[in-house]
């Protein structure tokens, strides 16, 4: 299984990429950044350049996606939002299946506990994929976590 986790932000998307059933191996990380002088249109579609040409790149099986679960900032939560829709515009457009996943349940498949910080997650990342240090940015190792939930959760998911 090869699977490509998404961690959606207007301004900064995270991607990740492991390959393998447990423990999985790191193939690459990343982020997307799209220009904040520009219109929201202009970067939605940047947004949408850089994760075409990363699935084009990488020919992931399976996309795993934090969920806006909630938000405090409801501008955040409507640009989150947004990013996601383009990830999951992209995964429609390469016949990805999608997982989605709330941030309590990456942090638990990644730490052991839903309410772990993020210095936490980044380390448990490293350690998982026998990184030498944390994956950085911040927004990388996320979507380095999301993918290893997907891949400690997807034996105990049934079809659809």
């Amino acid at each position: 299984m090869f699977v490509l986790g998404i961690d959606p932000g207007l301004s900064v998307t995270g991607y990740g990429l492991v390959e393998g059933s447990y423990p999985p191996r790191p193939v690459g990380a990343g982020v997307i950044r799209t220009d904040k002088d520009e219109t929201a249109e202009n970067r939605l579609a940047e947004l949408y350049r850089g994760l075409s040409q990363v699935v084009a790149d990488h020919q992931p099986d399976v996309m795993a996606i934090e969920t806006v679960f909630t938000n405090r900032n409801l501008q955040t939560a409507i640009s989150v939002g947004r990013a996601s829709g383009i990830a999951l515009l992209v995964a429609s457009e390469s016949d990805l299946p999608v997982h989605e996943y709330v941030p309590t349940a990456i942090k638990s498949a990644v730490t052991g506990d839903g309410s772990a910080n993020k210095k936490q997650v980044q380390q448990m990342v490293a350690r998982l994929l026998g990184l030498n240090e944390a994956p950085k940015p911040a927004d990388a190792a996320d979507a380095l976590a999301i993918a290893i939930c997907h891949v400690r959760a997807a034996p105990l998911q049934v079809n659809r």
